[in-house]
C-alpha cells in the first residue's frame, strides 16, 4: 500500500507544472514579483517559441526574465516593459500580438477563412440545385411511362 501512495506521489510531482524562474531570480517584493510573473507569462521564448519566458529554461528566456525584472525595478510600468522587449525583440515576442493594422490577418484571418468556407459550400448546394426537382410536363411523362413499360415486362421477376 505504501508503494501505491509513493508512486501516486511521485505521478502527481511529475505532472505539476515545472516552472523555470530560479528562486534567486525572484524579487523581493512579492508584488513588483507577481508584476514580472505576469509579464513573463505574456513573453515568448525566442528558443523554445512556444513557451513564455516564465516557463522556458533557455538561456536568452531567463536573460529577458532579468530584464523585465530590471524594468519594473527601476520603476516601468508593465506596458513600458513589455514595449521595451517589443523594440528590442519585434513583435513574434508577444505570445498574444497586439491589434494593429499589420496583426488584423492575424486575427480576422481564420473568421474570415471560415465565412469564405461557408459562402463557398452555400453558393455550391444553390447552384446544385439543392431544391425539389421541376415537375415533369406531359411528354416526358409519357415517355417515361413508356420507357418503364418496356422494361417491366408482365411475368419478367426482377
Amino acid at each position: 500500500m505504501r508503494k501505491l501512495v509513493f508512486a501516486l506521489l511521485l505521478l502527481i510531482a511529475a505532472a505539476a507544472p515545472a516552472f523555470a524562474v530560479d528562486p534567486g531570480e525572484k524579487l523581493a517584493d512579492p508584488a513588483l514579483e507577481a508584476r514580472a510573473r505576469a509579464i513573463s507569462q505574456e513573453l515568448r521564448c525566442l528558443v523554445c517559441q512556444n513557451q513564455s519566458i516564465d516557463d522556458s529554461n533557455a538561456d536568452l528566456a531567463r536573460d529577458l526574465r532579468r530584464i523585465v525584472r530590471e524594468r519594473l525595478t527601476a520603476g516601468d510600468t508593465d506596458a513600458q516593459v513589455v514595449d521595451f522587449i517589443v523594440a528590442r525583440y519585434g513583435e513574434f515576442v508577444l505570445l498574444r500580438p497586439r491589434l494593429e493594422a499589420a496583426t488584423w490577418l492575424l486575427w480576422f484571418g481564420p473568421a474570415l477563412v471560415l465565412l469564405i468556407g461557408g459562402l463557398a459550400v452555400f453558393v455550391l448546394f444553390r447552384r446544385n440545385g439543392a431544391g425539389a426537382p421541376a415537375a415533369l410536363d406531359p411528354a416526358e411523362s409519357a415517355r417515361l411511362t413508356r420507357i418503364l413499360g418496356e422494361t417491366e415486362r408482365p411475368g419478367s421477376e426482377r
